[in-house]
């Protein structure tokens, strides 16, 4: 199922709109023909290479580290450890952390994860270092390594000798809630695996220190926040940096925090005096950067044995690994949408994120929501399994009513607006789901060796919370039009969506428009692309700078008409400003450019009055060998909802990436460590990242119930994806799973785990 939505109901919008129809993206003309402008492209004179010593060990002190033998090497020009690097430690991440949790740049005294740089090479070539590195010896007396949760949580070990737990922050039971009037209840603990985000272009950073200035050119999410962060690092001010983003290779959340070797690269441009690019590897990448997810959870959840739920209670240990960044702070967002899309009077939250001997976990494609959701949705499946009524029913008795809305959740997330049951029925219609459990039981009673499963998996999600957006729109002398944005496209159709909104508001072709970002020089401030948070709040600013530079035109073609400013209209039809009444009299936006004495522009400062709320339901239906464990995708339909669409054809796009995701997470994907803390999970060949192989072609459906909090009536849409179907990947194999008795098994379902269970069922 799939059309293009009509455009309807924005204010500003014309009869003839733009917005809503299937614009193709305006940014592939140049990534096709292999002209895009990524950092590994550009061109530098004099450029030096960086390469990593990383650690072998997990957990153990640094007795020392002999970089002589390297210094001597062909092409060598520096190597550094931390006792000459020059950078103060780097504080955790966020100010309520564990203060003891510092991290140096480079590590000393003590390593804590395997991957976590020791020393560094600069070389004339990127081989030359590589080759030096290999000569660098790092002594290191191994401690014990804290790699399970129950290890961590248990802390006979401590990663921070300063302290006497793991903990790296919590947030504690708001009061506990009874569960002794219920006639059903169910608890269940659950594993949200960890998982490497795979962007096709790992971290890549370049730098040049020149007069008093430090440029850096960065794969980053967030061309403004990577120069604050990397220039509170480095003791510069940040109209000292100067960071060039353009085109970047996915990011996911991985790259939306300036990471440690990117600094040590600015620092090194420093020290030595010329550029100095480093190029990540994808062993580096696995093993060395942020890692998703990883989240235990004990789910209870009780209620009526005719299928309504009145009590759940989720209690969450985060594994923040060896230092905490974003990922210690995700079960934040669990908690806010602990009960997702349920209408659950009784609820209880606690968490716990403690420290491993891992790479650190950070955001990732949703954040703590699709861990909500995989939860709350484990737990409907559990409690309708156990009182024997189907899943999709249980979950529509519970669902919250459209009329409910604005909504205020028990754990105090105030939400925008929704129809879930809609989304539910929707897709319910379009799989047939009566049609599909008359053929799952014919097939069960036949003893086919290959089952079906079935999954539902209702959604709800938070987008666009925080902070605000820079948008500029120029009239240029010559008639074209220059918006300027502050977000940092990260390859989700920005300059299309952002010359679509400008069209739209002022009447121009969108040839007339073109889109500038990730140049921190030019563009005063900008926030990190993350949360989906793109269109409704740098879309908002572009739309509101356009609305501005209208009004500015409107004076000009005022004088120009010889009129008051307030008879004139713009006809978005025509892009002509003329006197109302009087259409045959009319000036352009070309005529108004000539005559102005300069460029006419429209600012925007966008924030927004609270996150939005994107929900949707998707449905999964798979094959599953019972004699080899081996699980086949066969459906997938998806309803999403994030209020207004602006251009159909990259919604679709974003919503198929995220399918893809929750199917790896499902069946696929997870970075593994042995006992000692190695990495298991080191390269493409046994980290298993999805492909188009195991991805069927999908049928989606998308619902628009707009939003209040921003103009355009939008929500996030580019997580949505990965949250509904990971939950329903997980609720089809189990589904498929229960003719054995078997009512849980955790991600990713692989076909040794899927046959292990059944063999011993």
């Amino acid at each position: 199922m799939s059309g293009t939505i009509p455009a309807r109901g924005i204010p500003g919008q014309s009869s003839t709109s733009i917005l809503g129809n299937a614009v193709l993206r305006r940014e592939d003309a140049t990534l096709i023909r292999g002209r895009g402008e990524f950092v590994a492209n550009q061109p530098f004179d004099d450029l030096l290479h960086a390469h990593f010593v990383r650690s072998t060990a997990a957990h153990g002190e640094i007795l020392s580290v002999d970089v002589d033998d390297a210094r001597s090497m062909p092409g060598v020009v520096a190597v550094y450890t931390s006792a000459d690097l020059g950078l103060e430690d780097r504080p955790p991440a966020m100010g309520f952390y564990a203060s003891e949790a510092v991290r140096p740049f480079l590590a000393r005294d003590r390593v804590r994860f395997v991957g976590e740089p020791v020393a560094v090479v600069v070389a004339e070539t990127a081989y030359q270092a590589a080759d030096a590195a290999e000569s660098v010896w790092a002594d290191i007396q191994p401690l014990t390594a804290v790699v399970s949760l129950d290890d961590a949580v248990a802390a006979e070990t401590v990663l921070f000798e300063t302290r006497h737990d793991n903990v790296m922050w919590q947030i504690p039971s708001a009061g506990a809630i009874d569960f002794s009037g219920c006639e059903v209840v169910v608890t269940e603990e659950l594993w949200n695996s960890r998982v490497a985000g795979v962007s096709i272009e790992p971290r890549v950073v370049a730098a040049s220190f020149a007069d008093g200035k430090l440029t850096y050119w960065a794969s980053s999410q967030g061309t403004h926040d990577f120069r604050d962060g990397a220039a509170k690092c480095l003791g510069m001010e940040p109209s000292e940096v100067r960071v060039l983003v353009k085109d970047v290779g996915g990011g996911f959340g991985a790259k939306g925090m300036v990471s440690e070797e990117e600094v040590i690269v600015g620092q090194l441009s420093r020290l030595v005096g010329r550029p100095v690019r480093w190029v990540e590897s994808r062993t580096e990448n696995l093993s060395a950067y942020v890692h998703g997810r990883a989240q235990a959870q004990t789910v209870t959840i009780g209620g009526t044995r005719d299928g309504r739920v009145t009590h759940y209670r989720l209690d969450v240990v985060q594994d923040c690994g060896a230092y905490p960044k974003w990922g210690a702070f995700l079960p934040e967002f669990t908690r806010q949408l602990a009960s997702g899309v349920y209408d659950i009077t009784n609820l209880e939250f606690s968490a716990v994120s403690v420290a491993t001997n891992t790479a650190p976990t950070c955001a990732y494609r949703g954040a703590g929501r699709p861990e909500a959701t995989a939860a709350v949705e484990r737990a409907m499946d559990l409690f309708a399994a156990e009182i024997g009524i189907d899943a999709a029913e249980v979950r529509r008795t519970n669902l919250l009513a459209s009329e409910a809305f604005p909504y205020t959740t028990p754990t105090g997330t105030s939400m925008d607006s929704g129809d879930y049951g809609g989304s539910l029925d929707r897709a319910l219609a379009a799989a047939d789901y009566t049609g599909l459990r008359a053929q799952q039981q014919r097939r069960r009673e036949a003893g086919d060796p290959v089952q079906m499963g079935i999954g539902v998996a209702t959604y709800v999600e938070i987008t666009g919370f925080g902070g605000s957006e820079y948008g500029e729109v120029r009239l240029r002398s010559d008639g074209t039009v220059l918006a300027s944005t502050g977000a940092t496209p990260i390859g989700t159709g920005h300059h299309t969506t952002w010359a679509m909104i400008v069209a739209d508001r002022l009447g121009v072709p969108l040839d007339s428009i073109e889109v500038f970002h990730g140049d921190t020089e030019v563009i005063p401030s900008g926030s990190t692309t993350g949360g989906s948070r793109s269109v409704q709040i740098a879309g908002s600013a572009m739309a509101d700078a356009s609305e501005k530079l209208v009004d500015l035109a409107r004076q000009a073609a005022a004088d120009l008409l010889e009129a008051a400013p307030g008879d004139v209209v713009l006809d978005r039809e025509r892009g002509a400003f003329h006197v109302a009444g009087t259409p045959s009299l009319a000036r352009s936006w070309a005529e108004i450019a000539t005559a102005a004495d300069e460029e006419l522009a429209g600012l925007s400062d966008h924030s927004q009055d609270g996150a939005t709320f994107p929900f949707g339901t998707h449905i999964v239906v798979v094959e599953l060998d019972s004699e080899t464990g081996h699980v086949t995708i066969d459906r997938v339909v998806a309803v999403d909802d994030s209020g207004r669409i602006v251009n159909p054809l990259l919604a679709a796009g974003q919503i198929h990436g995220g399918l893809a995701q929750g199917i790896a997470q499902g069946l696929l994907e997870e970075f593994r460590y042995d006992e000692d803390g190695n990495p298991q999970t080191t390269n493409l060949a046994d980290y298993t990242a999805v492909s188009t192989m195991e991805v069927p072609s999908y049928e989606r459906s998308f619902t628009e119930t707009l939003t209040p909090r921003n103009p355009l009536g939008a929500k996030g849409i580019g997580e949505s994806g990965s949250i509904g179907s990971t939950a329903a990947v997980q609720s089809a194999v189990i589904d498929a799973l229960s003719p054995w008795g078997i009512r849980h098994l955790d991600m990713p379902m692989t076909p040794e785990k899927v046959w292990s269970a059944i063999s011993t069922a």
